[in-house]
């Protein structure tokens, strides 16, 4: 792993919404931490690759229960890809985002949600349900992706 302070410090504050605290947990969310700053949504397999790639021992599964538990505490957001795959980001907060995805290359855009957040407490409102949540994934291809080397977008 790289020798940045700054995931360290993140990932050992973070670490106690996970349960026990082992290395192996410490380790995978310094990597996903790592993640969301070069390249925003990571599946779990490139995650591990890292990992191994870095000289870890952790397994797969280690890395997927951990991202789950970081799921389930509200610190890491999930999306699938065009194939259905999971792909994970570090929430820094515990507060509920959206994104714009680049189905071309991958990239990421945070959106301003509160138009989504007002319609679904409406339907909440209006449907007598308790307890709503949802999922909303937004798609697309980004300006970069968009255009060809000579101008035009794609089509």
């Amino acid at each position: 792993m790289t020798t940045s302070a700054r995931p360290q410090a993140m990932a050992s504050q973070e670490v106690s919404l996970l349960g026990r605290f082992t290395p192996q947990r410490a380790m995978v969310l310094e990597a996903l931490i790592e993640a969301a700053e070069a390249e925003g949504f990571v599946s779990a397999r490139s995650l591990h690759a890292r990992l191994r790639s870095a000289g870890s021992t952790v397994g797969l599964s280690t890395v997927y229960r951990t991202l789950s538990a970081l799921a389930e505490a509200g610190r890491a957001d999930i999306v699938r890809d065009m194939q259905g795959e999971r792909l994970f980001r570090y929430r820094p907060g515990s507060d509920h985002r959206h994104y714009l995805i680049c189905t071309e290359c991958g990239a990421s855009v945070t959106l301003d949600s509160a138009a989504v957040e007002e319609w679904a407490a409406g339907i909440a409102r209006t449907s007598g349900f308790t307890a709503v949540r949802h999922t909303v994934e937004l798609t697309g291809i980004c300006p970069d992706c968009g255009t060809s080397a000579g101008g035009s977008p794609r089509g």
